[in-house]
């Protein structure tokens, strides 16, 4: 019996560069194997077991799944990724729902003092002093959006070293509370001026349009990344982790959050039809693009081959993968979206839809 498996390094937290293949002897009672890259012998159980009892140097992480016997595209049917928008109610805590909603208030408390309150925070001075680089409102939008790119994107890419040095929850805390303000004023502003600057097409009385960009937005939200559905993770309850996910979305595009944004933008562009939406657009994509680039980066870098797997068997562009074939979807591919974290941002999307009176209110009272 032959087991062909993507084994781990015992060092390493990474792939090596060619798979092992580990002979096994058939003797019924205490089968011998033989790795062909450590050349140690090693005692695996018979065959029903020995998936779940692969000994700790060949596999320490369990979410990398043996293959046994399979070749080409069946390869496809085995998991080197995490399994996303996985909800287990059973293995949930009472008191690590208490800590995130302990937590989630704090943080919105905090932010209310430090940046929203117009006595004691920070956002509208903020926001006054990249207006007052330029009467423009498309030239503030791009600007507002430029700050938040960098300050997002650059926290991203120095996460290893952030974690080494302070810890990943410590680390998870400075992240939002830089950039969750940051993302509030942009978002504020964008509401407030949404209508300002030139108008450049009119098509709000087309019959369907409104419709058609109802739709786009919807989908748009389904393209959330998988990440995002980790709350206790978000609110660092649970230690963060930068997650390698294969399944749900992922089958469909790597990047599912920069699809996401690009049909959100394209929605709103069509149906405002105006120049500060546009610049909103374009600075929003552009940004969404170099987290592709930077996106794989900081996974190659973190899981290396194991993250070369997933990259050949899925793509940027949604659906590619799957016409060109080297993604083979499950037969039961439906069940991946049929959880209750995908079932929570539907009902979140239509409540944000027929909250936007309330959303815009309460935009324009803080006169950012």
């Amino acid at each position: 019996m032959a087991i062909s498996l993507l084994p781990f390094h015992p060092l390493s937290p990474q792939l090596p560069s060619s798979k092992t293949t580990i002979l096994c002897s058939k003797l019924p009672s205490k089968p011998i194997c033989f790795s062909s890259s450590y050349l140690k012998p090693i005692e695996i159980k018979p065959f029903r077991t020995q998936l779940a009892k692969i000994p700790a140097q060949f596999y320490p992480l369990k979410k990398f799944i043996v293959q046994v016997g399979r070749t080409g595209s069946d390869r496809n049917e085995t998991l080197v990724g995490e399994d996303s928008a996985e909800f287990n109610l059973s293995k949930q805590k009472i008191l690590s729902w208490v800590y995130f909603t302990g937590v989630a208030g704090t943080a919105a408390y905090l932010l209310n003092v430090a940046w929203i309150d117009s006595s004691t925070g920070l956002g509208k001075p903020f926001i006054d002093a990249v207006s007052s680089i330029s009467d423009s409102p498309e030239v503030v939008m791009l600007i507002l959006i430029i700050i938040f790119a960098i300050v997002h994107s650059g926290l991203a890419s120095l996460r290893d070293t952030g974690e080494k040095l302070i810890g990943e929850r410590a680390f998870r805390v400075l992240f939002a509370g830089t950039a969750v303000p940051l993302a509030l004023s942009t978002v504020v502003y964008f509401i407030n001026h949404r209508y300002d600057g030139v108008q450049l097409w009119q098509l709000q009385g087309v019959p369907a349009i409104h419709e058609l960009a109802w739709l786009t937005n919807f989908i748009s939200f389904l393209f959330l990344y998988p990440s995002t559905f980790n709350l206790l993770e978000v609110a660092a309850v649970d230690k963060p982790k930068m997650h390698l996910w294969e399944t749900g979305i992922m089958r469909i595009t790597r990047h599912p959050q920069m699809v996401g944004q690009v049909l959100w933008c394209v929605a709103h562009t069509i149906w405002i039809g105006n120049s500060v939406v546009v610049a909103a657009s374009v600075a929003l994509i552009v940004h969404h693009l170099f987290g592709v680039w930077n996106g794989d980066r900081r996974l190659a870098i973190r899981y290396g081959e194991a993250f070369e797997v997933v990259k050949a068997r899925t793509s940027v562009i949604p659906f590619a993968a799957i016409l060109d074939g080297r993604q083979k979807l499950p037969k039961d591919y439906y069940k991946e979206f049929l959880r209750l974290p995908y079932l929570t941002i539907t009902a979140l999307t239509l409540g944000a839809y027929f909250a936007h009176p309330l959303m815009q209110a309460a935009s324009f009272q803080l006169h950012w």
